[in-house]
């Protein structure tokens, strides 16, 4: 997002990176995640040093969190799945543009409260904050699926020039940065609020139930998993039959291909090799009224496996999906392949 930085971050590297972290995670139980996503240290004497902290730092701002809750970034490509206070302190003048990643449950928020920041404009000193993801140069929700455009989901600044509270309006968000001079950096703390009406989802789970819904509204709302994943239909509520504050009692079955058919009213199935689920590749389009789906298991051999809710506002759309990482096996007889 840096203007005068293209690729604003080693996007290549990160992709390839993060598919390694969660690929990597495919054994590992839930209870894993945090410490593997994450580094974590105590804030010691030491620690309050390097990052220059005053010893009443996060008391004067009424931070009044545990020793276990500060995290200290230090690698270039860092994924933040835990609540609490983060510290960036640049250890030289290096011109490289970075990024923390922060993702949490799909029913949360990510708050981000700036306590300090010192990042000088000069020598090409920049950090933004992005609603969402962005990687390789695609971004997670794509423009299609956000209510806000892209602009307005970008905010950059320097100097001290920084607003102090941002709101992701899904479970993940992004803080790119670039600070070419030692010593400078800043301080966040973060927070995971719970969200009400979750409608896009970034998958860190291995295996999971998620409901994608509407509540009625025209949008489209999509789950993506950062990884070849089997996917299996576990409710379905989309179009067809009753219109929005009806009840539906007369099950239809599942339809297939149902875009088609000319239906605004859908649940697009597939993959694709980044972010943007408008260059998905396409298995199928379900919709229909089906509350005991076949259990067909879909594989998508792809970087990112995607589940999309296309919704007119016409209907309280709804459909429930099980999403698992793809073993060897499962790729082996893959329904979809990208990239051939």
């Amino acid at each position: 997002m840096f203007a005068d930085y293209s690729p604003r971050i080693p996007l290549r590297l990160i992709l390839v990176t993060i598919f390694g972290v969660f690929v990597s995670l495919a054994s590992a139980s839930n209870s894993d995640l945090g410490p593997r996503l994450e580094q974590q240290l105590p804030l010691v004497p030491d620690v309050q040093k390097e990052v220059g902290f005053d010893p009443h730092f996060l008391e004067e701002r009424g931070l009044r969190e545990s020793r276990e809750t500060v995290h200290f970034i230090s690698d270039c490509m860092h994924v933040a799945s835990e609540p609490g206070h983060y510290v960036y302190k640049s250890p030289s003048n290096d011109q490289t543009a970075c990024g923390v990643y922060f993702l949490t449950d799909p029913d949360r928020l990510v708050e981000l409260h700036f306590t300090s920041f010192d990042v000088p404009c000069d020598r090409g000193g920049l950090v933004s904050f992005v609603d969402g993801w962005e990687l390789n140069g695609e971004v997670f929700p794509s423009a299609a699926d956000h209510p806000l455009s892209l602009d307005e989901r970008l905010s950059e600044f320097c100097e001290r020039r920084v607003r102090k509270v941002f709101l992701s309006s899904q479970n993940a968000a992004l803080i790119q940065y670039k600070i070419p001079q030692k010593g400078r950096g800043f301080s966040v703390m973060v927070r995971f609020p719970k969200n009400p009406n979750p409608c896009n989802i970034l998958v860190d789970s291995l295996s999971d139930l998620f409901t994608l819904r509407n509540y009625g509204r025209r949008v489209n709302c999509t789950l993506s998993a950062m990884y070849p994943a089997v996917v299996r239909v576990i409710a379905l509520g989309v179009g067809i039959g009753s219109p929005r504050g009806a009840n539906r009692e007369m099950e239809t079955g599942t339809v297939h291909q149902c875009d088609k058919r000319g239906l605004q009213d859908h649940v697009q199935i597939g993959g694709s090799d980044g972010l943007d689920s408008t260059n998905l590749l396409l298995l199928d389009s379900i919709c229909g009224v089906n509350s005991k789906p076949e259990g067909i298991e879909n594989v998508m051999g792809c970087g990112v496996t995607s589940v999309r809710l296309v919704s007119s506002g016409l209907f309280d759309n709804s459909v429930t999906v099980a999403v698992r990482p793809a073993t060897e096996n499962d790729i082996i007889d893959a329904n979809l392949i990208c990239g051939v």
